[in-house]
């Protein structure tokens, strides 16, 4: 079953007469449980094409259907909920809120859907023992390594339980021995059915996926190969 289906997707953006195009026209479907990797060089539109995903930015024009809905039928509340429990998103940059530990910074997502405290701090503290930090639970960003912080951005994005798993650059800031980890979580990770799609343009990082698409220009390059990679 498709998760997602993006039909002829298009993204344009404007700047007083300046129009800019970002994707130019994208047919895509992603299956329910699969791990994709979008690779491409800066430009190409991948990290438009992930905001679209997560439901942070709307198409100028064509078709996304997530789990079968139209997502741009959906309301306000609606596309709030997609981002909140349905998506969970892992930045390059961390995004850390450096005056809160760990545990704190896991349980964001579930602050706003309410719930007690005991019980969100709770999830946090199993999230992050998920990814191997139970025992860093208290520590604040700066008194982890960026695997560890990396590690962390997962744990919250894991918190809800989300459906899709999207991963912008994950690696991008880290060492080789950290991009391992993150890379063998990632793995661990769609080895429990969930689907993965990371935004990388390092092909090391694509290699570990089931499938590759190579965008270029706003597109799917169809002159590159999209099946998937020998592990």
């Amino acid at each position: 079953m498709s998760l997602i289906e993006l039909t002829d997707v298009r993204k344009t953006y404007r700047t007083g007469s300046l129009k800019v195009t970002a994707l130019a026209g994208i047919t895509l479907g992603i299956d329910d449980g699969e791990y994709v990797a979008v690779m491409g060089p800066s430009g190409s539109g991948k990290s438009t094409l992930m905001h679209i995903l997560g439901c942070l930015d709307v198409p100028t024009s064509g078709r996304y259907r997530l789990a079968g809905e139209d997502v741009s039928e959906m309301s306000e509340g609606q596309l709030a909920h997609v981002r909140n429990q349905r998506v969970g998103f892992v930045f390059q940059q961390f995004n850390l809120l450096a005056s809160m530990p760990a545990w704190r910074n896991v349980e964001l997502p579930l602050s706003y859907r309410g719930g007690g405290r005991a019980e969100r701090r709770e999830r946090a503290i199993a999230a992050l023992d998920r990814v191997g930090l139970g025992d860093r639970v208290h520590h604040r960003p700066g008194e982890l390594s960026g695997g560890e912080q990396q590690r962390v951005a997962i744990a919250r994005a894991l918190v809800t339980e989300p459906d899709l798993l999207l991963a912008d650059e994950p690696t991008g800031n880290l060492d080789s021995a950290s991009t391992a980890e993150i890379l063998n979580l990632l793995d661990e990770l769609h080895g429990s059915d969930r689907t993965v799609v990371v935004i990388t343009h390092e092909a090391d990082v694509a290699r570990r996926s089931e499938r590759t698409v190579r965008m270029l220009d706003g597109r799917i390059s169809d002159d590159a190969p999209t099946a998937a990679v020998s592990r």
